[in-house]
């Protein structure tokens, strides 16, 4: 039997895409319309942007874990996050977590191991690209980044929690994030990370100067392959 997948969830449509994908390619491990079995808890959205503009990474933590044991009632084997900017609270949830988890910027470094890639651009909330959760993991790869400077993060930052998040998607979103991507390539970089779980929504392969690392499908593949022993 495939293990329990719980989802341990944020902003909605980063979670609904990452719901989403696990359904839809599960049939790639047990056949037709087949995917393992999932749950998914969150908290209101506000009230983990209440902790992070008060720089409360505890307080994240919380809400995660109370997340976390209720979906280790619900049976859930193991869980994922889809959300990368409260993975900073990940030091504070491990050690009290009653399940193990994936870890997103784990998942997504593996990955541009695997193509090739030595110079990752890093975009997502102001919180996370201030944060350590891509640089400590990507260091611990040998890879190199680089952050959006202090007005990119504004700009985009305004995108993701202003529109994205909101299920507001705009030709001048793609063309922000096109731009930044731009000026990250001129500076060496040769892939980006899509940071935040809402940025697929709008950016890929096909519309970004670089090839992208789209954080939410690489975890919803990386439980998936969990989930099936694949």
């Amino acid at each position: 039997m495939p293990q329990h997948i719980g989802i341990v969830a944020c902003s909605a449509e980063g979670a609904a895409l990452c719901y989403k994908t696990i359904c839809v390619e599960g049939a790639r491990f047990l056949g037709p319309h087949g995917h393992p079995e999932v749950s998914l808890h969150t908290h209101s959205l506000a009230d983990y942007v209440e902790c992070l503009d008060r720089g409360d990474r505890k307080g994240v933590a919380e809400l995660m874990l109370s997340s976390a044991r209720k979906l280790a009632k619900a049976g859930a084997d193991f869980l994922i996050c889809p959300d990368n900017t409260i993975h900073q609270a990940m030091p504070d949830v491990l050690p009290h977590s009653p399940l193990p988890w994936l870890h997103i910027a784990e998942v997504v470094a593996e990955e541009a191991v695997a193509r090739g890639f030595k110079r990752l651009g890093i975009t997502g909330t102001r919180w996370l690209v201030d944060s350590e959760v891509y640089p400590e993991k990507l260091a611990a790869r040998g890879l190199g980044y680089l952050r959006p400077t202090a007005a990119e993060r504004d700009e985009t930052n305004r995108i993701i929690m202003d529109e994205l998040v909101c299920s507001v998607f705009t030709p001048q979103a793609v063309a922000t994030y096109q731009r930044v991507m731009g000026r990250m390539k001129a500076e060496g970089c040769d892939a980006i990370v899509l940071g935040c779980t809402e940025i697929p929504l709008i950016m890929n392969d096909d519309n970004s100067p670089l090839p992208t690392l789209d954080s939410t499908r690489l975890l919803a593949r990386a439980a998936l392959k969990r989930a099936t022993q694949a």
